[in-house]
Protein backbone atom coordinates (compact mmCIF):
# COMPACT_ATOMS: atom_id res chain seq x y z
CA UNK A 1 0.00 0.00 0.00
CA UNK A 2 1.72 3.01 -0.89
CA UNK A 3 0.34 5.84 1.17
CA UNK A 4 2.16 9.53 -0.46
CA UNK A 5 3.41 12.28 2.19
CA UNK A 6 1.15 14.36 1.51
CA UNK A 7 -2.30 11.99 2.87
CA UNK A 8 -0.19 11.64 5.70
CA UNK A 9 -0.05 15.54 6.66
CA UNK A 10 -3.56 15.76 5.29
CA UNK A 11 -5.05 13.24 7.74
CA UNK A 12 -2.99 14.49 10.35
CA UNK A 13 -4.38 18.11 9.37
CA UNK A 14 -8.16 16.76 9.76
CA UNK A 15 -7.29 15.36 13.25
CA UNK A 16 -5.60 18.68 14.48
CA UNK A 17 -8.45 20.57 13.07
CA UNK A 18 -11.05 18.52 14.47
CA UNK A 19 -8.84 18.54 18.31
CA UNK A 20 -8.82 22.56 17.51
CA UNK A 21 -12.91 22.51 16.62
CA UNK A 22 -13.16 20.49 19.43
CA UNK A 23 -11.22 22.77 22.20
CA UNK A 24 -13.07 25.93 21.00
CA UNK A 25 -16.44 24.35 21.13
CA UNK A 26 -15.65 23.23 24.82
CA UNK A 27 -13.97 26.00 25.85
CA UNK A 28 -15.25 26.84 28.78
CA UNK A 29 -16.14 24.18 31.13
CA UNK A 30 -19.44 22.90 31.47
CA UNK A 31 -21.31 19.70 31.75
CA UNK A 32 -22.25 17.70 28.95
CA UNK A 33 -25.57 16.68 28.55
CA UNK A 34 -26.72 13.52 26.34
CA UNK A 35 -27.84 15.51 23.58
CA UNK A 36 -24.98 17.55 23.06
CA UNK A 37 -22.31 13.87 23.57
CA UNK A 38 -25.25 12.32 21.49
CA UNK A 39 -24.16 15.27 18.51
CA UNK A 40 -20.74 15.02 19.17
CA UNK A 41 -20.21 10.62 18.99
CA UNK A 42 -22.17 10.80 15.51
CA UNK A 43 -19.96 13.38 13.72
CA UNK A 44 -16.69 11.49 15.19
CA UNK A 45 -18.61 7.91 13.80
CA UNK A 46 -19.33 10.00 10.56
CA UNK A 47 -15.58 10.81 10.33
CA UNK A 48 -14.41 7.42 10.78
CA UNK A 49 -16.67 5.48 8.67
CA UNK A 50 -16.69 8.23 5.83
CA UNK A 51 -12.73 7.96 5.94
CA UNK A 52 -13.09 4.38 5.82
CA UNK A 53 -15.11 5.03 2.65
CA UNK A 54 -12.24 7.03 1.15
CA UNK A 55 -9.95 4.16 1.71
CA UNK A 56 -12.16 1.94 0.00
CA UNK A 57 -12.49 3.79 -2.99
CA UNK A 58 -8.76 4.73 -3.33
CA UNK A 59 -7.20 1.37 -2.75
CA UNK A 60 -9.84 -1.29 -3.37
CA UNK A 61 -12.29 -3.67 -0.86
CA UNK A 62 -9.38 -5.55 0.44
CA UNK A 63 -8.01 -2.33 2.45
CA UNK A 64 -11.19 -0.70 2.98
CA UNK A 65 -12.20 -3.35 5.04
CA UNK A 66 -8.74 -3.81 6.56
CA UNK A 67 -9.85 -0.23 8.00
CA UNK A 68 -13.18 -0.71 9.12
CA UNK A 69 -12.22 -4.34 10.80
CA UNK A 70 -9.66 -2.10 12.99
CA UNK A 71 -11.82 0.42 13.50
CA UNK A 72 -14.68 -1.47 14.77
CA UNK A 73 -11.74 -3.34 17.03
CA UNK A 74 -10.51 -0.27 18.15
CA UNK A 75 -13.73 1.76 19.01
CA UNK A 76 -15.19 -1.76 20.63
CA UNK A 77 -12.11 -1.59 23.14
CA UNK A 78 -12.85 1.63 23.67
CA UNK A 79 -15.63 1.40 25.54
CA UNK A 80 -14.03 -0.30 27.72
CA UNK A 81 -11.44 2.52 28.64
CA UNK A 82 -14.96 4.41 29.38
CA UNK A 83 -16.17 2.04 32.07
CA UNK A 84 -12.58 2.67 33.70
CA UNK A 85 -13.26 6.55 32.98
CA UNK A 86 -16.06 6.03 34.68
CA UNK A 87 -14.84 4.66 38.01
CA UNK A 88 -11.75 6.89 38.24
CA UNK A 89 -14.29 9.84 37.97
CA UNK A 90 -16.35 8.78 40.33
CA UNK A 91 -13.72 7.74 42.77
CA UNK A 92 -12.09 11.33 42.81
CA UNK A 93 -15.62 13.09 42.60
CA UNK A 94 -14.50 15.04 39.57
CA UNK A 95 -17.10 17.44 39.23
CA UNK A 96 -18.82 16.59 35.61
CA UNK A 97 -17.75 20.26 34.14
CA UNK A 98 -14.15 19.16 34.42
CA UNK A 99 -14.31 15.91 33.14
CA UNK A 100 -14.28 16.87 29.17
CA UNK A 101 -10.40 19.07 29.19
CA UNK A 102 -8.70 16.35 31.19
CA UNK A 103 -10.05 13.37 28.63
CA UNK A 104 -9.15 15.93 26.07
CA UNK A 105 -6.10 16.03 27.17
CA UNK A 106 -5.81 12.58 27.76
CA UNK A 107 -6.76 11.79 23.99
CA UNK A 108 -3.66 13.95 22.85
CA UNK A 109 -1.57 11.58 24.76
CA UNK A 110 -3.34 8.70 23.74
CA UNK A 111 -2.76 9.48 19.67
CA UNK A 112 1.15 10.32 20.78
CA UNK A 113 1.97 6.77 22.63
CA UNK A 114 -0.10 5.09 20.13
CA UNK A 115 1.53 6.29 17.32
CA UNK A 116 4.95 5.17 18.85
CA UNK A 117 3.33 1.98 19.96
CA UNK A 118 2.27 1.47 15.92
CA UNK A 119 5.94 2.30 14.52
CA UNK A 120 7.78 -0.01 16.88
CA UNK A 121 4.95 -2.54 16.22
CA UNK A 122 5.61 -2.38 12.47
CA UNK A 123 9.66 -1.88 12.82
CA UNK A 124 9.11 -5.69 14.55
CA UNK A 125 6.86 -6.93 12.12
CA UNK A 126 9.10 -6.30 9.60
CA UNK A 127 12.23 -6.97 10.72
CA UNK A 128 11.62 -10.31 12.69
CA UNK A 129 7.66 -12.29 11.44
CA UNK A 130 7.91 -14.47 14.52
CA UNK A 131 7.04 -11.20 16.58
CA UNK A 132 3.23 -12.20 15.44
CA UNK A 133 2.99 -15.39 17.53
CA UNK A 134 4.13 -13.22 20.36
CA UNK A 135 1.47 -10.61 19.56
CA UNK A 136 -1.09 -13.79 18.97
CA UNK A 137 -0.26 -15.10 22.36
CA UNK A 138 -0.96 -12.06 24.14
CA UNK A 139 -3.97 -11.32 22.89
CA UNK A 140 -5.13 -15.15 23.95
CA UNK A 141 -3.88 -14.68 27.35
CA UNK A 142 -5.65 -11.14 27.49
CA UNK A 143 -8.78 -12.16 26.07
CA UNK A 144 -8.36 -15.22 28.15
CA UNK A 145 -7.76 -13.09 31.22
CA UNK A 146 -10.80 -10.42 30.32
CA UNK A 147 -13.14 -13.94 30.40
CA UNK A 148 -11.98 -15.10 33.79
CA UNK A 149 -12.02 -11.29 35.51
CA UNK A 150 -14.95 -10.17 33.62
CA UNK A 151 -16.94 -9.00 36.52
CA UNK A 152 -13.79 -7.39 38.02
CA UNK A 153 -12.73 -3.55 37.92
CA UNK A 154 -10.60 -1.23 38.45
CA UNK A 155 -9.83 -0.22 41.81
CA UNK A 156 -8.08 3.19 41.71
CA UNK A 157 -7.87 3.46 45.61
CA UNK A 158 -5.32 0.18 44.93
CA UNK A 159 -3.59 1.89 42.11
CA UNK A 160 0.54 2.18 42.26
CA UNK A 161 0.39 5.02 39.80
CA UNK A 162 -1.52 7.21 42.61
CA UNK A 163 0.66 5.89 45.05
CA UNK A 164 3.64 6.96 43.55
CA UNK A 165 2.23 10.49 42.27
CA UNK A 166 1.12 11.26 45.72
CA UNK A 167 4.55 10.65 47.27
CA UNK A 168 6.82 12.23 44.97
CA UNK A 169 4.73 14.74 43.52
CA UNK A 170 3.76 17.86 46.16
CA UNK A 171 -0.39 18.14 45.76
CA UNK A 172 -3.33 20.21 46.74
CA UNK A 173 -5.89 18.88 48.69
CA UNK A 174 -8.84 20.01 46.82
CA UNK A 175 -9.42 21.00 42.87
CA UNK A 176 -9.10 24.46 41.83
CA UNK A 177 -11.11 24.81 38.45
CA UNK A 178 -9.69 23.24 35.58
CA UNK A 179 -6.05 24.27 36.71
CA UNK A 180 -3.34 20.88 36.40
CA UNK A 181 -0.87 23.03 38.58
CA UNK A 182 -1.39 25.99 40.91
CA UNK A 183 1.26 28.27 43.30
CA UNK A 184 0.78 28.91 46.43
CA UNK A 185 3.46 30.38 48.81
CA UNK A 186 6.07 29.93 46.08
CA UNK A 187 5.42 26.75 45.98
CA UNK A 188 4.43 24.69 42.68
CA UNK A 189 1.45 21.90 43.49
CA UNK A 190 -0.43 19.78 41.44
CA UNK A 191 -4.01 19.45 41.30
CA UNK A 192 -5.94 16.37 41.85
CA UNK A 193 -7.39 16.55 38.14
CA UNK A 194 -3.20 16.81 37.04
CA UNK A 195 -3.43 12.88 39.57
CA UNK A 196 -6.48 12.11 37.14
CA UNK A 197 -5.04 13.04 34.13
CA UNK A 198 -2.03 10.88 34.88
CA UNK A 199 -4.03 7.67 35.95
CA UNK A 200 -6.15 7.74 32.88
CA UNK A 201 -3.13 8.36 30.31
CA UNK A 202 -1.40 5.20 31.83
CA UNK A 203 -4.63 3.05 32.38
CA UNK A 204 -4.70 4.17 28.05
CA UNK A 205 -1.38 2.59 27.36
CA UNK A 206 -1.90 -0.59 29.30
CA UNK A 207 -5.21 -1.16 27.03
CA UNK A 208 -2.76 -0.04 24.36
CA UNK A 209 -0.69 -3.12 24.59
CA UNK A 210 -3.67 -4.84 23.77
CA UNK A 211 -5.52 -3.14 21.45
CA UNK A 212 -2.63 -2.15 19.12
CA UNK A 213 -1.29 -6.22 19.08
CA UNK A 214 -5.29 -6.76 17.65
CA UNK A 215 -5.76 -4.13 15.03
CA UNK A 216 -2.56 -5.80 13.64
CA UNK A 217 -3.85 -9.08 13.57
CA UNK A 218 -6.53 -7.35 10.80
CA UNK A 219 -3.89 -4.96 8.93
CA UNK A 220 0.05 -4.88 8.97
CA UNK A 221 0.24 -1.77 7.00
CA UNK A 222 0.83 1.56 9.59
CA UNK A 223 -1.53 3.79 7.60
CA UNK A 224 -4.26 2.28 8.44
CA UNK A 225 -3.57 1.06 11.85
CA UNK A 226 -2.99 4.90 13.09
CA UNK A 227 -6.16 6.35 11.09
CA UNK A 228 -7.96 3.54 12.85
CA UNK A 229 -6.82 4.02 16.20
CA UNK A 230 -6.85 7.60 15.76
CA UNK A 231 -10.69 8.35 14.56
CA UNK A 232 -11.40 5.42 17.15
CA UNK A 233 -9.88 7.67 19.65
CA UNK A 234 -11.16 10.98 18.97
CA UNK A 235 -14.54 10.20 19.48
CA UNK A 236 -13.96 8.57 23.01
CA UNK A 237 -14.67 11.57 24.95
CA UNK A 238 -18.26 11.93 23.49
CA UNK A 239 -18.83 8.28 23.82
CA UNK A 240 -17.88 8.80 27.73
CA UNK A 241 -20.48 11.19 28.35
CA UNK A 242 -23.04 9.00 26.12
CA UNK A 243 -22.24 5.94 28.01
CA UNK A 244 -21.20 6.81 31.33
CA UNK A 245 -24.50 6.75 32.97
CA UNK A 246 -25.42 3.15 31.19
CA UNK A 247 -22.22 1.53 32.15
CA UNK A 248 -24.69 -0.68 34.33
CA UNK A 249 -26.48 -2.13 31.55
CA UNK A 250 -23.80 -3.61 29.35
CA UNK A 251 -23.85 -6.53 31.39
CA UNK A 252 -22.24 -8.90 28.41
CA UNK A 253 -19.54 -6.88 26.49
CA UNK A 254 -16.55 -7.85 28.46
CA UNK A 255 -17.41 -11.32 26.96
CA UNK A 256 -17.89 -10.27 23.43
CA UNK A 257 -14.66 -8.02 23.79
CA UNK A 258 -12.81 -11.21 25.46
CA UNK A 259 -14.29 -13.34 22.28
CA UNK A 260 -13.09 -10.51 19.99
CA UNK A 261 -9.63 -10.75 21.01
CA UNK A 262 -9.40 -14.53 21.19
CA UNK A 263 -10.96 -14.88 17.89
CA UNK A 264 -8.05 -12.23 16.37
CA UNK A 265 -5.22 -13.62 18.22
CA UNK A 266 -6.17 -17.09 16.70
CA UNK A 267 -6.41 -15.27 13.46
CA UNK A 268 -2.94 -13.75 13.57
CA UNK A 269 -1.73 -17.08 14.76
CA UNK A 270 -3.14 -18.87 11.71
CA UNK A 271 -1.77 -15.85 9.05
CA UNK A 272 2.15 -16.50 9.60
CA UNK A 273 2.30 -19.73 8.31
CA UNK A 274 -0.83 -21.98 8.54
CA UNK A 275 -4.20 -19.85 6.92
CA UNK A 276 -5.36 -16.52 5.78
CA UNK A 277 -8.17 -15.89 6.95
CA UNK A 278 -10.17 -13.26 4.39
CA UNK A 279 -10.60 -9.56 5.90
CA UNK A 280 -14.39 -10.07 5.13
CA UNK A 281 -15.13 -12.98 7.35
CA UNK A 282 -12.95 -11.49 10.17
CA UNK A 283 -14.82 -8.47 9.57
CA UNK A 284 -18.23 -10.58 10.40
CA UNK A 285 -17.31 -12.31 12.80
CA UNK A 286 -16.35 -9.44 14.66
CA UNK A 287 -19.39 -7.30 13.99
CA UNK A 288 -21.36 -10.42 15.18
CA UNK A 289 -20.14 -11.17 18.03
CA UNK A 290 -20.22 -7.47 19.50
CA UNK A 291 -23.77 -6.81 18.10
CA UNK A 292 -25.19 -10.40 19.79
CA UNK A 293 -22.86 -9.17 23.03
CA UNK A 294 -24.45 -5.31 22.87
CA UNK A 295 -28.22 -6.67 21.97
CA UNK A 296 -28.27 -9.45 24.93
CA UNK A 297 -27.15 -7.08 27.43
CA UNK A 298 -29.58 -4.37 26.57
CA UNK A 299 -31.85 -7.05 26.78
CA UNK A 300 -31.43 -8.53 30.05
CA UNK A 301 -31.01 -5.12 31.53
CA UNK A 302 -34.40 -3.81 29.87
CA UNK A 303 -36.27 -0.97 32.08
CA UNK A 304 -32.95 0.00 33.86
CA UNK A 305 -32.95 3.72 33.21
CA UNK A 306 -29.57 6.06 33.51
CA UNK A 307 -27.06 5.29 37.01
CA UNK A 308 -24.07 6.85 37.61
CA UNK A 309 -21.46 4.97 38.87
CA UNK A 310 -21.63 4.51 42.64
CA UNK A 311 -18.70 6.17 44.41
CA UNK A 312 -16.80 3.49 47.04
CA UNK A 313 -16.42 5.42 49.72
CA UNK A 314 -15.80 9.40 50.83
CA UNK A 315 -13.85 10.80 47.86
CA UNK A 316 -9.86 11.51 48.80
CA UNK A 317 -10.24 14.80 47.38
CA UNK A 318 -12.75 18.05 47.60
CA UNK A 319 -13.56 21.18 45.52
CA UNK A 320 -12.27 24.29 46.47
CA UNK A 321 -14.44 27.48 47.14
CA UNK A 322 -13.88 30.41 44.97
CA UNK A 323 -12.52 32.39 47.23
CA UNK A 324 -9.28 29.56 48.27
CA UNK A 325 -8.77 29.48 44.19
CA UNK A 326 -8.75 33.18 43.95
CA UNK A 327 -6.54 33.79 46.68
CA UNK A 328 -3.80 31.84 44.87
CA UNK A 329 -4.13 34.33 41.80
CA UNK A 330 -2.01 37.17 43.19
CA UNK A 331 0.96 34.69 43.88
CA UNK A 332 1.01 33.62 39.86
CA UNK A 333 1.42 37.17 38.89
CA UNK A 334 3.58 38.31 41.41
CA UNK A 335 5.47 35.55 40.08
CA UNK A 336 5.12 37.34 36.73
CA UNK A 337 4.11 33.13 35.29
CA UNK A 338 1.05 32.23 33.42
CA UNK A 339 -1.86 29.79 35.22
CA UNK A 340 -1.52 26.25 34.15
CA UNK A 341 -5.30 25.78 32.72
CA UNK A 342 -4.70 22.08 31.69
Amino acid sequence: MDVPIWMWLAVLGVILAMLAVDLFAHRRAHVIGVREAATWSAVWVALGVGFGAVVWAAYGAERGQQYLAGYLIEKSLAVDNVFVWAIIFTYFAVPRELQHRVLFLGVLGALVFRGVFIAAGSVLIASFSWILYLFAALLLVTGYRMLAQRDEHIDPQRSRVLRLFRRHVPMTDAFHGQWLLVRSGGVLLATPLLAVLVLIEVTDIVFAVDSIPAIFAVTDEPFLVFTANAFAILGLRAMYFLLADLVHRFVYLKLGLALVLIWVGIKMALKVDVLYIPTTISLAVIATILTVAVVASLRATRGTTRRAVESPGEPPFRVASEAETAALEPTWRRHGRVRARG
